[in-house]
Protein backbone atom coordinates (compact mmCIF):
# COMPACT_ATOMS: atom_id res chain seq x y z
CA UNK A 1 0.00 0.00 0.00
CA UNK A 2 1.34 3.30 -1.02
CA UNK A 3 1.90 6.14 1.70
CA UNK A 4 2.35 9.59 1.64
CA UNK A 5 5.50 9.16 3.43
CA UNK A 6 6.96 7.18 0.07
CA UNK A 7 5.33 9.91 -1.90
CA UNK A 8 6.77 12.75 -0.09
CA UNK A 9 10.40 11.54 0.30
CA UNK A 10 9.97 10.94 -3.48
CA UNK A 11 13.10 12.66 -5.54
CA UNK A 12 11.51 12.56 -8.50
CA UNK A 13 8.06 14.05 -7.45
CA UNK A 14 10.08 16.63 -5.32
CA UNK A 15 12.01 17.48 -8.77
CA UNK A 16 8.44 17.69 -10.53
CA UNK A 17 7.39 20.50 -7.68
CA UNK A 18 10.32 22.23 -7.86
CA UNK A 19 10.43 22.62 -11.19
CA UNK A 20 6.72 23.78 -11.55
CA UNK A 21 7.10 26.46 -9.35
CA UNK A 22 9.62 28.09 -11.51
CA UNK A 23 7.59 27.52 -14.47
CA UNK A 24 4.80 29.64 -12.51
CA UNK A 25 7.72 32.15 -11.30
CA UNK A 26 8.71 32.78 -14.59
CA UNK A 27 5.19 33.53 -15.92
CA UNK A 28 4.72 35.76 -13.11
CA UNK A 29 2.57 34.20 -10.49
CA UNK A 30 2.95 33.80 -6.47
CA UNK A 31 4.42 31.17 -5.36
CA UNK A 32 3.97 27.46 -5.98
CA UNK A 33 6.49 25.85 -3.87
CA UNK A 34 6.71 23.23 -0.92
CA UNK A 35 5.78 26.14 1.07
CA UNK A 36 1.83 25.55 -0.53
CA UNK A 37 1.93 21.81 -1.19
CA UNK A 38 2.82 21.51 2.43
CA UNK A 39 -0.16 24.20 3.35
CA UNK A 40 -2.56 23.02 1.31
CA UNK A 41 -1.27 18.99 2.73
CA UNK A 42 -2.05 20.18 6.24
CA UNK A 43 -5.29 21.69 5.43
CA UNK A 44 -6.90 18.80 3.55
CA UNK A 45 -5.39 16.02 6.33
CA UNK A 46 -7.30 18.46 8.87
CA UNK A 47 -10.57 18.82 7.09
CA UNK A 48 -10.58 15.39 6.33
CA UNK A 49 -9.79 14.17 9.79
CA UNK A 50 -11.90 16.46 11.11
CA UNK A 51 -15.18 15.35 9.88
CA UNK A 52 -13.83 11.76 10.83
CA UNK A 53 -13.01 10.30 7.44
CA UNK A 54 -10.98 7.40 7.33
CA UNK A 55 -7.24 7.27 8.16
CA UNK A 56 -6.46 5.61 4.94
CA UNK A 57 -9.14 8.39 2.91
CA UNK A 58 -6.95 10.92 5.00
CA UNK A 59 -3.90 9.72 3.15
CA UNK A 60 -5.08 9.80 -0.31
CA UNK A 61 -6.15 13.16 0.19
CA UNK A 62 -2.55 14.33 1.51
CA UNK A 63 -1.16 12.69 -1.44
CA UNK A 64 -3.42 14.50 -3.75
CA UNK A 65 -2.33 17.38 -2.45
CA UNK A 66 1.00 16.85 -2.70
CA UNK A 67 1.30 15.97 -6.20
CA UNK A 68 -1.97 18.76 -7.03
CA UNK A 69 0.22 21.12 -9.04
CA UNK A 70 3.14 18.91 -10.54
CA UNK A 71 1.62 19.94 -13.94
CA UNK A 72 2.34 23.09 -13.87
CA UNK A 73 5.93 22.38 -14.95
CA UNK A 74 4.30 22.44 -18.49
CA UNK A 75 2.04 25.11 -18.68
CA UNK A 76 -0.60 27.28 -16.13
CA UNK A 77 -3.35 26.49 -18.50
CA UNK A 78 -4.91 23.20 -17.70
CA UNK A 79 -2.37 22.37 -14.61
CA UNK A 80 -5.21 20.12 -12.89
CA UNK A 81 -5.48 17.89 -15.83
CA UNK A 82 -2.03 17.84 -16.78
CA UNK A 83 -0.92 17.47 -12.95
CA UNK A 84 -3.71 14.40 -13.06
CA UNK A 85 -2.05 12.50 -15.71
CA UNK A 86 1.80 12.89 -14.66
CA UNK A 87 0.06 11.31 -10.95
CA UNK A 88 -1.57 8.95 -12.72
CA UNK A 89 1.72 7.70 -14.77
CA UNK A 90 4.13 8.02 -11.18
CA UNK A 91 1.48 5.79 -8.85
CA UNK A 92 1.16 3.70 -11.27
CA UNK A 93 4.84 2.91 -11.56
CA UNK A 94 5.04 3.19 -7.69
CA UNK A 95 2.41 0.32 -7.43
CA UNK A 96 -0.93 2.06 -6.22
CA UNK A 97 -3.98 0.17 -6.36
CA UNK A 98 -5.91 1.14 -8.80
CA UNK A 99 -8.97 1.86 -6.99
CA UNK A 100 -6.55 4.59 -4.91
CA UNK A 101 -5.10 6.11 -8.19
CA UNK A 102 -8.52 6.76 -9.90
CA UNK A 103 -9.25 9.10 -6.02
CA UNK A 104 -6.31 10.87 -6.17
CA UNK A 105 -5.95 11.52 -9.97
CA UNK A 106 -9.76 12.59 -9.76
CA UNK A 107 -9.64 15.08 -7.10
CA UNK A 108 -6.13 16.16 -8.63
CA UNK A 109 -8.16 17.42 -11.82
CA UNK A 110 -11.09 18.83 -10.23
CA UNK A 111 -8.88 21.10 -7.90
CA UNK A 112 -8.92 24.30 -10.36
CA UNK A 113 -11.60 26.94 -10.47
CA UNK A 114 -11.57 27.26 -14.13
CA UNK A 115 -13.12 23.32 -14.69
CA UNK A 116 -13.43 22.08 -10.99
CA UNK A 117 -16.29 20.02 -9.77
CA UNK A 118 -16.25 18.70 -5.98
CA UNK A 119 -17.17 14.93 -7.05
CA UNK A 120 -15.28 13.12 -4.15
CA UNK A 121 -14.94 14.56 -0.44
CA UNK A 122 -11.01 14.58 -1.39
CA UNK A 123 -11.32 16.70 -4.45
CA UNK A 124 -14.05 19.01 -1.74
CA UNK A 125 -11.19 19.38 0.62
CA UNK A 126 -8.44 19.44 -1.93
CA UNK A 127 -10.41 22.76 -3.55
CA UNK A 128 -10.96 24.37 -0.43
CA UNK A 129 -7.48 23.77 1.05
CA UNK A 130 -5.95 25.14 -1.72
CA UNK A 131 -8.42 27.82 -1.83
CA UNK A 132 -7.73 28.98 1.69
CA UNK A 133 -3.91 29.57 1.33
CA UNK A 134 -4.37 32.99 1.35
CA UNK A 135 -1.23 35.05 2.14
CA UNK A 136 1.49 37.60 1.98
CA UNK A 137 4.56 35.33 1.36
CA UNK A 138 3.00 34.31 -1.76
CA UNK A 139 3.95 37.24 -3.34
CA UNK A 140 6.91 36.73 -5.07
CA UNK A 141 7.03 40.24 -6.71
CA UNK A 142 9.22 42.87 -4.29
CA UNK A 143 8.75 46.38 -5.68
CA UNK A 144 5.50 47.43 -4.02
CA UNK A 145 4.60 50.21 -7.05
CA UNK A 146 4.46 47.08 -9.76
CA UNK A 147 2.24 45.10 -8.04
CA UNK A 148 -0.98 43.84 -10.03
CA UNK A 149 -3.91 43.13 -8.51
CA UNK A 150 -2.97 39.34 -7.48
CA UNK A 151 -0.30 40.87 -5.75
CA UNK A 152 -1.67 43.39 -3.99
CA UNK A 153 -5.06 40.67 -2.56
CA UNK A 154 -2.16 38.42 -1.18
CA UNK A 155 0.17 40.74 0.10
CA UNK A 156 -2.65 42.63 1.70
CA UNK A 157 -3.46 39.42 3.83
CA UNK A 158 -1.36 39.23 7.57
CA UNK A 159 -3.61 36.26 8.90
CA UNK A 160 -5.63 33.18 7.50
CA UNK A 161 -6.87 30.31 9.25
CA UNK A 162 -9.57 27.73 8.17
CA UNK A 163 -11.84 25.94 10.88
CA UNK A 164 -14.24 23.11 10.64
CA UNK A 165 -16.89 23.23 12.98
CA UNK A 166 -18.57 19.70 13.19
CA UNK A 167 -21.01 19.98 15.42
CA UNK A 168 -22.76 23.00 13.21
CA UNK A 169 -21.43 21.49 9.82
CA UNK A 170 -19.65 24.84 9.57
CA UNK A 171 -16.06 25.54 7.67
CA UNK A 172 -15.12 29.03 7.93
CA UNK A 173 -11.85 31.10 5.97
CA UNK A 174 -11.22 33.60 8.31
CA UNK A 175 -8.80 36.62 6.81
CA UNK A 176 -7.13 39.54 8.23
CA UNK A 177 -6.64 41.90 5.77
CA UNK A 178 -4.42 45.55 5.57
CA UNK A 179 -6.45 47.71 3.27
CA UNK A 180 -3.52 49.47 2.83
CA UNK A 181 -3.15 47.32 0.23
CA UNK A 182 -6.29 45.71 -0.90
CA UNK A 183 -10.07 46.90 -0.62
CA UNK A 184 -12.69 43.69 0.39
CA UNK A 185 -14.09 44.76 -2.92
CA UNK A 186 -10.81 43.82 -4.47
CA UNK A 187 -10.80 41.02 -2.48
CA UNK A 188 -13.76 39.37 -4.17
CA UNK A 189 -13.46 40.49 -7.44
CA UNK A 190 -10.12 38.24 -7.42
CA UNK A 191 -11.73 35.63 -5.47
CA UNK A 192 -15.84 35.47 -5.74
CA UNK A 193 -15.73 32.44 -8.32
CA UNK A 194 -12.93 30.71 -5.87
CA UNK A 195 -15.66 30.95 -2.49
CA UNK A 196 -18.82 30.14 -5.22
CA UNK A 197 -16.53 26.90 -5.44
CA UNK A 198 -15.63 26.68 -1.59
CA UNK A 199 -19.27 26.65 -1.17
CA UNK A 200 -20.17 24.03 -3.83
CA UNK A 201 -16.89 22.02 -1.97
CA UNK A 202 -18.29 22.32 1.17
CA UNK A 203 -21.64 21.12 0.16
CA UNK A 204 -20.06 17.57 -1.00
CA UNK A 205 -18.73 17.30 2.73
CA UNK A 206 -22.18 18.35 4.07
CA UNK A 207 -21.32 21.54 5.26
CA UNK A 208 -21.83 25.16 5.09
CA UNK A 209 -18.90 27.41 3.92
CA UNK A 210 -18.06 30.86 5.27
CA UNK A 211 -15.96 33.78 4.96
CA UNK A 212 -15.15 36.30 7.52
CA UNK A 213 -12.31 39.45 6.76
CA UNK A 214 -11.14 41.28 9.30
CA UNK A 215 -13.60 39.72 11.65
CA UNK A 216 -16.59 40.79 9.77
CA UNK A 217 -18.68 37.79 8.40
CA UNK A 218 -18.56 37.99 4.50
CA UNK A 219 -20.42 34.35 3.85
Amino acid sequence: MLSYQQIFESKEIMAYIERADETIRELGYTEHNLTHVGTVTRLVKYILESLDYSDRVVELGMIAAHMHDIGNMLNRADHAQTSAIMAFTLLRDMGAATDEITEICTAISNHDEATAIPVSPIAAALIIADKSDVRRSRVRNSLLVSFDIHDRVNYSVTDSSLTVDKVNRQITLSLSIDNKYCTVMEYFEIFLNRMNLCQKAARKLDLQFGLMINGQKMI
